[in-house]
């Protein structure tokens, strides 16, 4: 006679709630939970302080960048979020017509960077970049994107927006 095993049912059960439990644990993360960080906030100024040069690292680094204004529950506020985003030391080399310094693998990231940004620009992100770093990198100032202004010194940029009540996110 053949043994029925009647604890694999309730395994399976206990298996099955402790996945769903996880599951809704997971996607509540993903859907946002910023009831403690936007509690009473209408809406949110914030400039980024970006240097980093790697263009894969900048495309990952500019989707959480955007998802900053375009998130819903940000961009359900009272008042639409300001963002401005500065540009020194090596990632200037990324907004520059000028690809000579960077292999061939690398050309498409910049490109997909310099798309996101015009885009970004479009939806009325201010974006600066420093001509001191320009000048210490050797970067011709005329081979930078038309779209991004040109600054003598990011660090005032970014201190005068600190100054306007702008929270600054640096992006070493």
């Amino acid at each position: 006679m053949r043994q029925i095993n009647r604890s694999l049912p309730l395994k399976n059960f206990a298996i099955l709630v402790m996945s769903i439990l996880l599951a809704l644990q997971v996607s509540s993360a993903v859907a946002g939970g910023y009831d403690n960080a936007l509690k009473d906030v209408k809406g949110f100024n914030v400039v980024f302080n970006v240097s980093p040069g790697n263009p894969a690292f900048a495309n990952t680094v500019f989707w959480a960048v955007r998802n900053v204004y375009q998130d819903e529950a940000v961009s359900s506020l009272p008042e639409k979020p300001q963002v401005a985003i500065v540009f020194h030391g090596p990632t200037v080399k990324l907004l520059s017509s000028d690809r000579s310094a960077f292999d061939k693998k690398d050309i498409a990231e910049i490109d997909k960077f310099q798309d996101t940004l015009r885009q970004m620009k479009k939806e009325g992100v201010k974006l600066e970049v420093c001509l001191y770093a320009a000048k210490v990198l050797g970067i011709d100032p005329a081979t930078l994107m038309p779209e991004i202004d040109q600054v003598g010194n990011g660090f005032i940029s970014v201190a005068g927006y600190q100054a306007q009540g702008y929270t600054v996110v640096t992006i070493p």
